[in-house]
């Protein structure tokens, strides 16, 4: 298959979206966990776009194949963002320490890779949903076609008893014409016999 850049970025730009949402999180407020008005609302719009994110990977990719690559995101923005981190101390909030700093932002790319699988996860159930709805209803319509089927195969049946019985009747009276007439012409040639002698024997006596 050729390669094609548009299927590429329909297959994987979902991905990519997920793991510039994962990395670039590292750069928000240290405090982010810190569930004040403002951190709450970019906390819940950055998990809505990885839910979102977790939605398309799943319907275009499949649990098995999203999830690998959900899971592998996870596990290299997670390390990337402990380097970055690590080398950028100053930046990330220097008054903490930097095991303070690794636990915290590795939780969140955690937490946020979590919001990706479970918009993969609901798309899954959903879609699952959808397929038992219309396996359901393949089996209803497999089912009544089955009826419809044996009934038609218990008419021609009835039908084909009929012509059977008629057929039996047909050779029954046939047969029984045929022994009739048979008997008749025996009858009658008895009675041309009969005439014959009888004839020979007054021409006899004559």
């Amino acid at each position: 298959m050729a390669f094609s850049p548009k299927r590429m970025l329909v297959n994987y730009g979902a991905a990519v979206l997920l793991a510039v949402f994962l990395f670039f999180s590292n750069f928000l407020n240290t405090n982010l966990f810190d569930f004040g008005e403002l951190n709450f609302a970019v906390w819940f719009v950055l998990s809505i776009f990885c839910f979102s994110c977790g939605w398309f990977i799943n319907r275009v990719l499949g649990w098995q194949h999203g999830g690998k690559i959900v899971f592998a995101i996870i596990i290299a923005i997670t390390a990337l963002s402990l380097f970055t981190v690590i080398f950028f101390n100053e930046y990330f909030s220097a008054s903490q320490l930097i095991t303070e700093n690794i636990i915290l932002y590795s939780l969140r790319n955690i937490m946020l890779g979590a919001m990706g699988f479970f918009g993969m996860a609901v798309q899954e159930v959903l879609g699952s949903e959808r397929e038992s709805i219309l396996l359901k209803e393949k089996i209803k319509v497999y089912e009544q076609t089955m009826l419809d089927a044996k009934k038609e195969a218990e008419l021609a049946l009835k039908e084909a008893k009929v012509k059977a019985e008629k057929l039996i009747n047909d050779a029954e009276l046939h047969s029984k014409n045929t022994i009739l007439k048979k008997e008749r012409i025996e009858r009658e040639l008895k009675e041309f016999i009969h005439t014959e002698r009888e004839l020979i024997k007054k021409y006899e006596e004559l």
